[in-house]
């Protein structure tokens, strides 16, 4: 049986279904995807930018910072977390310190694109990536600096929107020679160019697949993204897309009407939040240590 949440996750993508990821971003997340049954976890950079900075993905979040959040993370679930590492924070010997910081924090997986520093999001216009040469280098230094083999590296690439399917999936080839343990080629823009993908592809590593509301996904469907041939699915902010819209609406009845009555039966209570973060357990704790 596998014990740490390497082993984990090893052992999920191992298997025949469907790894599915909700994007977290903080411990109250990270511990309703937990509770909720799911076996993994992706601390999206998105998903980060959004929430902690109220700031749109385009590189603003430094890798401190989301070492700071991989800790947080670790501290509250032990389920393996793929952790969005964006272009890796700068050259290749940036991406080594940047795969130790987030190894030591409790990543299980890091995730590195091919995009020019500062990236942005995947599904926005706009996008460069760096020369396939650059980028193969930066995953060998990411695989040099792990002090643990079973931290798994995934390499995206963001070169189908800005060069075409064909050096993408060029790309592609030679990110998984370079040693690659997952793909991910962002955004195709239809259901043929990702049977081709999940054929050239789904046999020789487990491929990565994003499942953004809005952002142009040939398929929203996790059944026939597993046909495809794909081993995981990223959600990476639908609990944020949810939330927007709610929360607007709890802050429109506190400012016309004083108060959130006519949202109780949608909400929780001071005593709900308690015995969903543990607090008994936490005094019981307590408890314990006294005199």
């Amino acid at each position: 049986m596998p014990t740490t949440h390497r082993e984990q996750l090893a052992d999920l993508l191992s298997g025949t279904q469907l790894v599915k990821a909700p994007g977290v971003y903080d411990g109250l997340s990270a511990l309703l995807v937990e509770q909720a049954g799911f076996q993994c976890a992706f601390l999206s950079g998105g998903s980060l930018s959004f929430a902690r900075f109220g700031r749109p993905d385009m590189g603003l979040v430094g890798a401190s910072e989301v070492a700071d959040t991989i800790a947080i993370l670790r501290d509250r679930t032990s389920l393996p977390l793929i952790v969005d590492m964006d272009t890796g924070f700068g050259n290749a010997l940036n991406v080594q310190r940047t795969v130790r910081d987030f190894e030591r924090a409790g990543a299980s997986a890091v995730q590195m694109e091919d995009q020019v520093s500062p990236k942005r999001c995947g599904h926005m216009a706009g996008k460069s990536v760096i020369d396939s040469g650059e980028m193969v280098g930066k995953i060998k230094a990411a695989l040099d600096a792990r002090e643990n083999d079973g931290t798994l590296l995934v390499a995206r690439t963001d070169a189908l929107g800005v060069n075409g399917f064909e050096d993408a999936m060029e790309r592609a080839a030679r990110y998984l020679e370079a040693g690659a343990d997952l793909l991910f080629i962002e955004a195709p823009k239809n259901l043929e160019q990702m049977q081709q993908i999940g054929k050239q592809f789904g046999d020789a590593a487990p491929l990565v697949h994003n499942l953004v509301e809005g952002g142009g996904s040939p398929t929203t469907d996790s059944l026939q993204l597993q046909q495809l041939g794909y081993r995981v699915a990223l959600y990476p902010v639908a609990l944020l897309h949810n939330f927007v819209p709610q929360a607007r609406r709890v802050l429109e009845e506190i400012q016309l009407r004083g108060n959130t009555d006519s949202l109780s039966e949608q909400m929780c209570e001071l005593a709900d939040i308690n015995q969903l973060l543990g607090a008994d357990q936490l005094l019981a704790a307590g408890k314990s240590y006294d005199a």
